[in-house]
């Protein structure tokens, strides 16, 4: 039987999804088997997103209007939640090549208006899907 460690209880892992809520906002079609964002309580856990447009094709004409779309379809997700980017508190994007850094530093930052920025970090990969360049997952916390 499997189980769950919850604050040093040990309960089983029946019922665990309950109150799970999982969101897929319209003209956003998941390449795989997931949920493009699923709440718990009071969080929002964002699955890694990648420059795909409405069509279902992947926008790769540049590293800047590639990282544009990924950020689109990040608002695309948090707004099927009644969320926004302020509700962000961590961030992770995957790279292909780390010299894109500075270009998707520069649009990231254009997403966050207020200046208060999430916790994140940058990880560079040798491949993403469908031949992404970039892809960016994220938690929001949206309160009780």
């Amino acid at each position: 039987m499997l189980v769950a460690v919850i604050y040093g209880q040990i309960s089983p892992e029946k019922g665990y999804n309950r109150g799970m809520q999982y969101i897929t906002p319209s003209g956003l079609t998941p390449v795989g088997p997931y949920s493009p964002a699923v709440r718990v309580g009071p969080w929002l856990f964002i699955s890694g997103q990648i420059a795909l447009r409405p069509d279902s094709t992947l926008e790769k004409s540049s590293i800047a209007a590639e990282t544009e779309q990924v950020l689109h379809n990040l608002r695309s997700v948090l707004e099927a939640a009644s969320a926004s980017p302020e509700k962000i508190v961590k961030v992770t994007i995957f790279l292909t090549d780390m010299a894109f850094f500075p270009t998707v530093n520069s649009i990231y930052e254009r997403f966050f208006p207020s200046g208060k920025y999430p916790a994140r970090e940058t990880v560079a990969v040798s491949a993403l899907p469908r031949g992404a360049r970039i892809e960016i997952s994220a938690i929001a916390y949206l309160g009780e």
